[in-house]
């Protein structure tokens, strides 16, 4: 490797973050390239939320090594900060480090990726060649040359659509202006688009019970507001996941308040509905597909969240030797471990740099986007994986083999439960708006105690947002 060339990082999340700071406590250049206007821009589409698990487990070390050089305090370590709080008092300050600054590119979308005067064919020389990347900033294209990459990009950006098939359902593109992917700020800045709606959430892991939590909130506070749940799963209950049994309380917590709202009847359930297609009806939707096998519409709705999780883009990396399982689309030695076919949580082994390894030497594929489809990643898993990586890069090999990781043990996620299990701390408070401020980025969460959204947790953990 050509140790006079940077590292190139693709990404601007905590994952990208963490890695450029390993590259500077090992004084080794490297450039990174944030799609976004704002560091970590796909944490601030869910500023709203609260992670479950606590600043202990989402702040890389070498990454806090640097900030306290400036007299920066670390959060209380057992707090669980929501994504405007990781990006105020982490990413921000941590993006703000001369030693990070200048290095960092913003409005730089990467379009293509590829070894120095080599297409995927040729192999002859091909490893000592250095990478381009080629990216569109401010409407030009432009190029840097790099020695390695890795690329951090996640998979926010890339949500699943609604239907069973992995492709649009029939009508979805044409009806976008009633969904959106991922968890919406229902009690803040999209309140009036919900608010009193006939409502469909689709999809059965911690963001779409976040998004129920949200929605169960705003019913409260709005009685006409009509929530409908849809899932694929045969039952209801085996979406409730492991509630006392998990190792972060918050998100076993996200299942045990789902059922309570079920068992309320707030939340009215279709389960196994297999949505094919939309189609719209005066000013409102309906959705088609089948239960059990019959013909099966819900109409009559306002509004879609669709919660049914994201994906990897590889369009970029056309012209480079990568490999990604076939059917997880993770790092293949990886798959396995995270299959939801074969694991309902999927706490993953301490791994690095060897499982990360690609075809293409010094290129890797972190963070989210390394656990491809697979819903399990957290923080922390993202920046063992880099510190692995970057010693690998930096010819110390020892310490790229010595992995360690401490991670909470996931508990249960998939299993019977009885429908009776319910949660007391039910409705307690209304919201009272709070402003925080990124510099310089303003921004308005909610702030209510027990039941604002400040309080329900999600997997939002990935390195370019959630």
């Amino acid at each position: 490797m050509n140790t006079q060339l940077p590292t190139a990082i693709i990404g601007g999340g905590p994952v990208a973050l963490a890695a450029a700071a390993q590259l500077v406590k090992r004084n080794m250049p490297f450039i990174l390239f944030e799609r976004g206007a704002y560091i970590a821009s796909s944490i601030l589409s869910w500023k709203h939320v609260r992670m479950f698990s606590p600043w202990e487990f989402n702040m890389d070390t070498a990454a806090k090594e640097l900030l306290m050089e400036t007299g920066w305090t670390a959060p209380a370590k057992d707090h669980m900060p929501t994504g405007v709080e990781l990006v105020n008092e982490y990413l921000l300050p941590l993006s703000q480090l001369d030693q990070l600054q200048p290095f960092i590119q913003l409005q730089s979308s990467v379009k293509a990726i590829y070894r120095k005067g080599f297409d995927k064919m040729k192999t002859a020389g091909r490893d000592t060649a250095s990478f381009i990347i080629e990216y569109e900033q401010h409407g030009k294209l432009l190029r840097e040359e790099a020695a390695s990459v890795i690329d951090a990009t996640g998979t926010w950006l890339k949500p699943n659509p609604m239907s069973t098939s992995g492709h649009p359902a029939e009508g979805e593109i044409q009806n976008k202006n009633h969904i959106q992917y991922g968890i919406p700020d229902i009690l803040g800045a999209d309140k009036q688009r919900y608010a009193g709606k006939n409502i469909v959430v689709v999809g059965s892991g911690h963001s779409a019970i976040q998004s129920l939590t949200l929605l169960n909130e705003l019913k409260l506070e709005n009685p006409e507001t009509t929530i409908h749940w849809v899932l694929r799963k045969k039952k209801v209950a085996e979406a409730f996941g492991g509630g006392e049994n998990d190792g972060l309380p918050a998100r076993g917590a996200l299942g045990t308040r789902a059922n309570q709202y079920v068992q309320q009847g707030n939340v009215q359930v279709h389960t196994p509905f297999l949505i094919d297609r939309i189609k719209k009806e005066s000013e409102t939707i309906t959705l088609y597909g089948t239960k059990l096998d019959k013909a099966y519409s819900i109409d009559k709705i306002d509004e879609v969240i669709v919660a049914t999780g994201a994906r990897p883009d590889f369009s970029f990396l056309s012209e480079l030797r990568y490999a990604a399982d076939t059917s997880v689309e993770s790092v293949p030695q990886l798959a396995d471990l995270i299959d939801p076919n074969i694991h309902s949580c999927g706490t993953v082994r301490p791994h690095g740099e060897a499982e990360l390894r690609q075809p293409e030497k010094d290129f890797y594929i972190v963070g989210s986007k390394s656990y491809g489809r697979a819903p399990t990643f957290l923080l922390a898993t993202g920046y063992e994986q880099v510190r692995s990586v970057v010693a690998a890069l930096a010819g110390d090999f020892k310490a790229a083999r010595e992995v360690q990781l401490h991670l909470p043990e996931t508990g249960v996620c998939s299993v019977s439960r009885s429908t009776e299990i319910s949660d007391n701390s039910n409705s307690c408070c209304t919201t009272t708006p709070k402003k925080m401020s990124i510099r310089p980025i303003a921004v308005t969460s909610m702030s209510s105690g027990c039941c604002s959204s400040n309080n329900a947790s999600t997997s939002c953990e990935t390195d370019t947002g959630c």
